[in-house]
């Protein structure tokens, strides 16, 4: 009642002074713990860093062949698939389907591959850990592009397009490098070329850069049932355990009571496998594929051991863009976001791992309360951009159409 009796009281003293009192109001809403979460949720987006471990990471030239290869059917078996048929840019760079089908049928879900350059870990398992080492598992993989070292090297050697931005992006030519370098080198362009799709500025984050700033009409402007719909995020949801800063992830892998077998029966290993797979790579950050001599950004890697609680773990995904990338899940079970919402509602915790400190619990929302935390879920969404990156060199190849 004190609240609105100020909003109303300041009607009568002109414009200036019922901002004041929204201003107010909105930031009312929230207590200094909820306040301070939302703040942490940003900047969006965070600062560019270049990958250390890939010599391609915001070389435009290697950009120019990523996206060359991103959407060349040539990386697969048979010459039938490209990134960019599971990874589409009008879906999102993900799709709208549970399972995808490569050359076999696909046990996961297929992610979305915007904002990745802010990753540890990648893949639902943490299989990988960079960007590079990521883009080379769908194409060798049996079930998805099926393609070989050979087969990527015979496509960037005898395609003259493609061999000459290979030449200006690594000063080298393909076919005189050994089958495995240019197997790593075409994936550091790929992943180089990713790097670069990067999400938009979004409602929540023009809110949050207004609360930040006591901008009362940019305040104003967010709307009602998205503010008690981040209330909840930010405060009694506790969603943020697991889905903070400017990502909306931690990065890691949690366990939130979705099945681990497949559609046949087959047990997915989640992060158990995840990590194993990793200290077997030939492409992790250990190997002699690391462009960084020191190998400073290993660490992780190095000291990274399966436990038995990472059964039924998967990779905590970012929530930018939630909204425009259904299905949901790991296994894409789940086909809404309301729905995602009421499986966190109504949480079987019988589910969960009891060993260590158990975060999740159900959320108990009444109908309200899931349609404001819907609401707020959809503020998180924008286009996703590319972030350019500038050459003085000309973007074709000698007597070669730039497509």
């Amino acid at each position: 009642m004190i609240r609105l009796a100020l909003l109303f009281a300041c009607l009568f003293v002109g414009e200036t002074g019922f901002l004041l009192a929204v201003t107010t109001s909105y930031a009312g809403d929230f207590s200094e713990t909820e306040r301070s979460v939302i703040l942490s949720l940003g900047p969006w987006p965070p600062t560019p860093i270049r990958d250390s471990s890939n010599q391609a990471s915001g070389n435009a030239d290697a950009i120019a062949l990523g996206e060359k290869l991103f959407f060349d059917r040539g990386l697969s078996k048979g010459n039938l698939l490209s990134c960019a048929d599971c990874h589409q840019p009008d879906q999102n760079f993900a799709d709208t389907v549970s399972l995808n089908r490569g050359h076999g049928k696909i046990d996961r879900h297929t992610p979305s591959v915007f904002n990745l350059r802010w990753s540890n870990w990648f893949g639902w398992g943490g299989e990988a850990d960079s960007l590079w080492a990521q883009s080379i598992r769908p194409v060798l993989s049996a079930t998805e592009m099926a393609a070989t070292p050979a087969q990527v090297k015979n496509l960037l050697g005898n395609t003259p397009a493609l061999a000459c931005r290979f030449q200006k992006a690594f000063g080298k030519n393909p076919g005189d490098l050994t089958t495995d370098n240019v197997l790593v080198l075409a994936a550091k362009a790929l992943a180089a070329f990713q790097e670069t799709l990067v999400t938009g500025q979004t409602g929540f984050d023009r809110f949050r850069t207004a609360l930040e700033a006591g901008d009362a009409a940019g305040i104003a402007k967010y709307p009602t049932d998205a503010r008690r719909g981040l209330k909840i995020f930010a405060g009694s949801g506790r969603c943020t355990f697991c889905h903070f800063g400017p990502l909306f992830s931690n990065g890691e892998f949690g366990n939130i009571g979705v099945s681990h077998f497949t559609e046949d029966g087959r047990v997915d290993h989640g992060r158990y496998g995840g990590i194993r797979a990793l200290k077997r790579s030939p492409w992790n950050l250990l190997g002699k594929y690391n462009d960084d001599p020191a190998k400073a950004n290993a660490v992780r890697t190095r000291h990274v051991r399966t436990f038995q609680r990472n059964w039924g773990e998967f990779k905590v995904p970012s929530l930018r863009n939630v909204a425009d990338t259904p299905p949901y899940m790991h296994n894409g079970s789940i086909q809404t976001l309301a729905d995602v919402i009421e499986f966190y509602s109504s949480l079987d915790e019988d589910r969960l791992h009891t060993d260590g400190e158990q975060i999740l619990r159900p959320l108990n929302l009444n109908e309200r309360g899931k349609t404001d935390l819907l609401a707020f879920l959809q503020t998180l969404s924008a286009p996703v951009r590319r972030d350019r990156v500038p050459t003085d060199k000309p973007d074709r190849c000698p007597g070669i159409p730039a497509n």
